[in-house]
């Protein structure tokens, strides 16, 4: 299950009282001085305003933002501020397919992620008037004979005809319901950023979040009396102006595959290993008549999940959306970027597609429909990368040793489905010194870090027992 689904799934300076919406990110001129901060920030019974600065504005980012703001915890006259090395969405949360399933971690760790960030969806979209949401049903779909022939899929599998697409006219092969619209959906992850973003930064209205745009180079922290670091700022750079500080009480990686760099901004005091998966996807236009008019009505909205295809090296994700367009990831070829490389940047600033990708890829899609065979247009390709610890889970903690540092990243394949509860658990962390939404035991940030003492007879896996080695 999890090979298939792993394709679909980131102003004014802090401190200042000017709020500007997303769309108008601006970049500090001067370096602001750092601010004092104190132990144990989130217990801070006085209820002091606080600075806090989120690395990253894709929608894990901004969901943690918005969650924060949207908190009765956050202290009057705090100040939110995400700051984000490109624009909004940039990466994959501008590239990702968006799909989300309750059910399909049952029984994991995630279980509680996929449960809550699902149903928080349902109710934010309709809040936020996010128009790309909506249920729908999934197909798992066989690949078919060689044929250019229209068939009559319907006709053909009537036990399940309801939620066969219209546009699912080509040659295919077994057929089989994965989802019936109860427990599946998808979004578009760039508008619910933007939208999120809207919301908060509502002219006329109280201060919101603000965007800064730059590129992380470091967090400022003072030491207390027992070594442990107190957040005080964070460092970064625009482009070719001088390095500068945003005054800063908490700081939130949530960088996706390049949050592996905090490795060096804590001083190596947590270790991220991580691998970015990046892949090629492609967007086809909505169908149109010969007078060129657009009928979104003939774009049904079922997802599917296809088999491996031999002859194309493919095992397509197939979403269409409100708007008719179809996204279509599971493209294969992907590369695997390592944690040196994501360290370095790598395809920070550009993220290109692999031209024989998009041409298998939309070959094994004409041959499944007859429609787009005789009468689509591929819209654009595109290419973005997941981020992958090593055993495929999350971090999402605090940093040990630093008071008011926080990891949320490595969401792998569900990075957008998850987004709300992650935000969410966050925000309570941050804001409340512990989180009631979610365990976050699993997705220590710690767990490959290694241990300075010895520690006790056993394996670990960095702080953590593992089992009995004899």
């Amino acid at each position: 299950m999890m090979k298939h689904i792993c394709c679909a799934l980131l102003s004014s300076v802090a401190g200042t009282s000017a709020f500007l919406t997303p769309f108008s990110p601006r970049v500090a001129t001067k370096i602001m001085s750092a601010a004092s901060s104190s132990k144990n920030k989130a217990d801070d019974d006085s209820k002091a305003a606080r600075n806090i600065v989120v690395i990253g504005g894709g929608v894990q980012g901004t969901s943690c933002a918005f969650q924060l703001h949207q908190s009765a915890s956050l202290p009057p006259g705090s100040t939110i501020t995400i700051l984000e090395s490109q624009s909004l969405a940039s990466a994959a949360s501008g590239k990702g397919g968006g799909f989300m399933a309750r059910s399909w971690g049952d029984g994991t760790s995630t279980q509680t992620l996929h449960h809550l960030a699902f149903d928080m969806y349902g109710e934010l979209c309709e809040k936020l008037g996010v128009e790309s949401y909506r249920k729908l049903p999934v197909m798992s779909v066989s690949p078919g004979p060689n044929s250019n022939k229209k068939q009559d899929n319907k006709k053909k599998n009537p036990q399940v005809a309801d939620i066969i697409p219209s546009w699912l006219d080509g040659s295919v092969g077994r057929m089989s319901p994965m989802g019936w619209g109860d427990d599946t959906a998808q979004v578009t992850p760039k508008e619910f950023v933007h939208k999120m973003m809207e919301y908060v930064n509502q002219p006329g209205k109280e201060p919101g979040i603000n965007l800064v745009l730059g590129t992380c180079t470091g967090v400022e922290a003072e030491e207390d009396g027992d070594g442990t670091k107190v957040v005080t700022g964070v460092k970064y750079q625009h482009e070719e102006q001088e390095e500068m500080t945003l005054q800063a009480d908490d700081v939130i990686v949530a960088a996706g595959p390049w949050a592996c760099q905090a490795e060096q901004w804590f001083e190596g005091a947590v270790q991220l290993p991580m691998e970015g998966v990046k892949s090629t996807s492609i967007v086809w236009k909505p169908p149109a008549d010969g007078e060129g008019n657009v009928h979104l009505d003939a774009v049904d909205a079922t997802a599917l999940f296809c088999g491996e295809d031999d002859r194309f090296g493919t095992h397509l994700e197939v979403y269409p959306r409100p708007d008719g367009t179809i996204y279509i990831c599971g493209i294969g070829g992907s590369d695997y970027i390592t944690t040196p490389e994501l360290q370095a940047s790598a395809y920070l600033t550009s993220c290109l597609p692999k031209d024989d990708r998009v041409e298998a890829a939309s070959s094994a899609f004409k041959l499944m429909s007859n429609s787009y065979a005789t009468k689509g247009e591929l819209s654009h390709a595109q290419a973005c990368m997941r981020p992958c610890p090593p055993d495929a889970k999350p971090y999402m903690g605090p940093v040990q040793g630093w008071d008011g540092a926080y990891i949320n990243a490595g969401h792998n394949c569900w990075g957008i489905a998850w987004a709300p509860a992650c935000g969410k658990a966050i925000a309570e962390l941050v804001l409340e010194g512990s989180c009631r939404s979610v365990n976050l035991k699993p997705f220590d940030p710690a767990r490959f870090t290694a241990s300075k003492g010895r520690g006790g007879r056993g394996r670990k896996k960095g702080n953590v027992d593992v089992g009995e080695q004899w």
